[in-house]
């Protein structure tokens, strides 16, 4: 068990959404379940808590209403090794959700999401600045990252 993990307040949602986190990343699965026990402010035997690992990191979702809803001041970040990878974690939880800008989403349970091609930051990270400049101004006008739209804006092209 980790000493520091992030835990998420949903309404209602928590399991669902949990399993659905865990069925996009490999190294990924549910690992506890702890329910509403007789005077809780929810029904007995609901869930209270799905704790969980995303490729390894733990997360703790919580039902616990809807007092608290999700912003974008806090962000979950996915890097992906392709275009291919973008594409698809960029379509799945987007799906239901909102497209924002620079690679961020708000996924369908309102939880915000930026993903990122590992190449991204490879080109934010030379002695280069002005070609760094390009791929960063290039990033600001698209939604879902394009690894090779970058690369041509770094690249001067």
């Amino acid at each position: 068990m980790q000493n520091v993990s992030t835990c998420l307040l949903f309404d209602d949602q928590a399991e669902e959404a949990a399993a659905f986190y865990v069925s996009l990343f490999p190294n990924s699965r549910i690992i506890d379940t702890k329910y509403y026990l007789e005077g809780a402010p929810r029904p007995a035997g609901s869930v209270l808590t799905v704790q969980f690992t995303l490729d390894g990191a733990e997360y703790v979702a919580l039902n616990g209403g809807p007092h608290f809803p999700f912003t974008p001041a806090v962000s979950l970040v996915a890097y992906c090794d392709s275009q291919e990878a973008v594409d698809t974690l960029w379509r799945t939880l987007s799906a239901g959700g909102k497209e924002g800008q620079c690679g961020w989403l708000t996924d369908r349970y309102g939880v915000s999401w930026q993903v990122v091609p590992r190449a991204l930051l490879k080109l934010l990270n030379t002695v280069d600045k002005a070609a760094s400049q390009r791929a960063v101004s290039a990033m600001m006008k698209m939604t879902k990252l394009e690894i090779a739209a970058l690369q041509r804006a770094y690249d001067g092209a």
